[in-house]
C-alpha cells in the first residue's frame, strides 16, 4: 500500500526539447506550473540538418540522441518548448516509446487547470478540441499516464477513427453554441455598464506580472492573486473612485505570453475584448524579472492582434520593491522604460503617482469654467466620468474647475464656457 501510494505521488518527469534562440526558463515555469519534474533538457543547433529531417523536424541521429538522452535520464516523456505537427508528433513517439508533447499542449493544460466560470471552461474546451482533432489517431497518455475526456482516443482501425473524428466535430459545434449564448450575455452586461458613462480600464500584462494584485491593491478588492501562471482566466471587473469624485471601471484580465496558441486566442476572443474595448491599458511589467523587456513586447504583440493598438495605455513597471539599489536590472529598466509609472502592490510605492496618470489619461488636464445656473445639472456628470476639484456658487454664474472626460460627450457642449 504504501509502494503504491509512493508511486502515485511521483511526479511525472519530462525531458525538454528547446529551439536554437529559446528562452529555456518560460517551458520549465510551465512544465513546474503542471507540478511536472524536469528530468533534463537540450537545446538544437542552429542548423540541425543531417538525415530524414521531415520525419522528425530534426535529423534522425539527433532525434535518436535526445531519445536516447531523455530515457537514460529516465524520463516520462518528452516535451518539445514549439509546435509540432501531429505526424511528426506520432513519429517521435513510435521512436522514443514514451509520449511526446508540444508547448501548445502544456498551456492547454494549464489552462484546463486554472478555468473556473463556465464561460473559461467552455473556452478552453473549445481550444482543446481544436487542437485535439487532427492528433486523434496519435496515442494518447496523461503526460505519461493517461489522457482522455475531450482530446479522443487512439482508433481500433479507420471506422472507429472516422467516429472519433465525427464525434469531436459535433462537440466542437455543440461548444461553440453553448459558447455564442455566455458571450451574448457578456456583451448584455457591457451594453448596461455602457448605459452608465463610466470610463473603462483593462489590466493586460504577461502571466504572472502582478496584474490581479494590482486590481486589489487599488479598488480594496479581494480577486485571487496567486504567484502561479494563469491565476487568472476570467475577466474579472470592479469599481476604482479617483480623487475629485470620478469613477472607472477598472477590469482585470488573462494573462498573456509568447507564442499563445491561436486556438487558444481564438477561444478567448470574447474576454480579449475587454481589453481591446477598453479606454485606457495599464500593460502591466514584472520588473524583477530579467526578461521583462520580451515579456513586454509579446504583450505589444498580443494587443495587437486583438485590435488594441490605438487604445490609450500606461505603462506600469509592477514589483520594484524586489530591485534592489544600484542593480544592473534596475539601470536597464530606466533605459528601456523611462516613460513609465514605478509601482510596488507590496509597499504601495509609486500608486498615487500612478493614479494620478490615470486621471490625466482618462478625462485630460484641469480647466476652468464659467456656466449658468440652467446647466447646473451638467456638474454632476462630470463627476461620474470626470473630475472637479473645485466649485463655486457665484451670483451670476457657476465657477468650477476640473477634468472633463473625452468619451462623455460634455467637452463639446462646455466649449463655450471655458475660460
Amino acid at each position: 500500500m504504501i509502494e503504491l501510494q509512493a508511486e502515485q505521488e511521483k511526479k511525472v518527469r519530462c525531458f525538454l526539447v528547446y529551439p536554437y534562440g529559446n528562452n529555456t526558463i518560460e517551458l520549465q515555469n510551465l512544465t513546474e506550473t503542471l507540478e511536472l519534474e524536469v528530468s533534463g533538457l537540450i537545446v538544437l543547433p542552429q542548423n540541425p540538418s543531417e538525415g530524414n529531417v521531415a520525419r522528425y523536424g530534426i535529423g534522425t541521429g539527433k532525434a535518436q540522441e535526445i531519445v536516447e538522452k531523455a530515457l537514460e535520464l529516465e524520463s516520462d516523456c518528452i516535451i518539445f518548448d514549439t509546435e509540432i505537427t501531429p505526424t511528426r508528433q506520432r513519429n517521435w513517439e513510435k521512436l522514443a516509446k514514451i509520449p511526446v508533447f508540444d508547448r501548445q499542449e502544456v498551456i492547454l493544460r494549464i489552462f484546463a487547470s486554472r478555468a473556473r466560470t463556465k464561460e473559461a471552461v467552455l473556452q478552453v474546451e473549445l481550444a482543446r478540441l481544436t487542437y485535439s482533432l487532427p492528433r486523434l489517431a496519435h496515442s494518447y497518455g496523461d503526460l505519461a499516464r493517461q489522457r482522455g475526456g475531450s482530446y479522443g482516443s487512439k482508433g481500433a482501425g479507420e471506422t472507429k477513427l472516422e467516429l472519433d473524428k465525427r464525434g469531436v466535430q459535433q462537440k466542437i459545434v455543440q461548444v461553440k453554441r453553448e459558447l455564442e449564448k455566455v458571450v451574448k450575455e457578456r456583451n448584455t452586461q457591457r451594453k448596461r455598464r455602457e448605459k452608465i458613462p463610466l470610463p473603462t480600464c483593462a489590466l493586460v500584462g504577461y502571466t504572472n506580472a502582478g496584474k490581479s494584485s494590482l486590481l486589489n491593491v487599488l479598488t480594496g478588492s479581494n480577486v485571487l492573486a496567486e504567484d502561479k501562471l494563469f491565476a487568472t482566466l476570467d475577466p474579472t471587473t470592479r469599481r476604482l473612485s479617483l480623487k475629485g469624485g470620478t469613477n472607472l471601471l477598472l477590469t482585470d484580465t488573462v494573462g498573456f505570453i509568447s507564442n499563445l496558441p491561436h486556438n487558444l486566442v481564438d477561444a478567448f476572443k470574447s474576454t480579449l475584448e475587454e481589453a481591446a474595448k477598453a479606454d485606457l491599458l495599464l500593460l502591466v511589467v514584472d520588473a524583477s524579472d530579467i526578461n521583462a523587456k520580451e515579456q513586454y513586447k509579446t504583450v505589444c504583440n498580443v494587443l495587437e492582434e486583438i485590435g488594441a493598438t490605438n487604445n490609450n495605455r500606461i505603462t506600469v513597471l509592477n514589483k520594484i520593491d524586489l530591485l534592489k539599489e544600484n542593480d544592473l536590472r534596475e539601470a536597464n529598466l530606466q533605459k528601456d522604460f523611462s516613460n513609465t509609472n514605478k509601482v510596488s502592490t507590496f509597499t504601495k510605492e509609486g500608486l498615487p503617482e500612478l493614479l494620478e496618470n490615470i486621471c490625466d489619461k482618462l478625462a485630460g488636464e484641469e480647466e476652468s469654467f464659467k456656466i449658468p445656473y440652467s446647466m447646473a445639472n451638467i456638474l454632476e456628470l462630470i463627476r461620474k466620468t470626470g473630475t472637479i476639484s473645485k466649485e463655486e456658487w457665484l451670483d451670476d454664474y457657476i465657477f468650477f474647475t476640473g477634468r472633463v472626460s473625452k468619451n462623455s460627450g460634455l467637452k463639446e457642449k462646455l466649449q463655450n464656457y471655458k475660460i
